[in-house]
């Protein structure tokens, strides 16, 4: 398992998936105080434009709660380039055939799947960790942080809520002969859990609950509203991964 711990961070490394989600996480670390930080100037080089057009604009203040309202902004976007960059992680495998001589050398399918899923979730926890730590870093400079309530509560709900979707992508990756299916099935499976927490009864057990970090951030909701659906989004990841270890078994490489 060591070994193929290595194998696969050595792919990581040199297909590009590591340095384009570094750049990607970096980049929305960075865009999310930086585009508070130019709000007031944007505004008073609109205020001309603005004046012709008969309407006044007023003095614009921005503090760290706007910082954060772009980083709840902009982290499903990255989540979802996270799952597109990392779609084939198994697929392309299949197509390449590169299992079948570790698997008949004696390597158990479920250390792989280990490997692979291990990788995976960690790759998601540090760039995750990367964009909101330069987040807060850049918020703590410039203003307070202080003004959001409960933010690392707030954070660990939306970082669950990625390891879920991961659980999604590494089960049906565990059966799914190509990386659109494996996208399909993720994505509608998501989708659909979204829809349905639109209705009320079922929104505080769904993982889609997790996403709404921001209002823990302005105190509209307190961190018990959250415990519910960071239960059920446990369990569904502990089910994901048995469905992944069944199916990958039986799966004709």
């Amino acid at each position: 398992m060591r070994a193929f711990l290595k194998k696969e961070w050595l792919e990581w490394s040199r297909t590009g998936r590591f340095l384009v989600l570094l750049l990607v996480f970096t980049v929305f670390g960075i865009m999310n105080p930086a585009l508070a930080k130019l709000t007031p100037w944007l505004v008073e080089i609109m205020s001309e434009s603005l004046t012709d057009m008969g309407l006044v604009a007023s003095e614009v203040t921005v503090d760290a709660m706007d910082s954060w309202v772009q980083f709840y902004k902009n982290i499903p976007m990255a989540l979802i380039i996270f799952v597109l960059v990392c779609s084939g992680s198994f697929t392309g495998e299949y197509e390449k055939g590169t299992f079948i001589p570790v698997v008949t050398k004696g390597l158990s399918r479920r250390k792989i799947l280990a490997a692979k899923a291990l990788l995976l979730y960690g790759m998601w926890t540090v760039m995750y960790g990367l964009c909101f730590g330069i987040t807060y870093g850049y918020n703590e400079y410039f203003w307070d942080n202080s003004i959001a309530g409960h933010l690392f509560a707030a954070a660990a709900c939306t970082w669950l809520f990625g390891v879920w979707v991961i659980g999604l992508l590494i089960c049906f990756s565990a059966f799914a002969k190509s990386s659109s299916q494996v996208l399909l099935g993720t994505g509608g499976v998501a989708m659909g859990v979204y829809l349905l927490g639109m209705f009320p009864k079922l929104a505080s057990f769904l993982p889609a609950k997790l996403m709404e970090g921001l209002a823990l951030l302005q105190q509209v909701c307190e961190v018990e509203d959250y415990i519910a659906s960071a239960v059920t989004s446990g369990l569904l990841v502990f089910l994901c991964m048995c469905m992944a270890v069944v199916c990958f078994d039986r799966k004709q490489l």
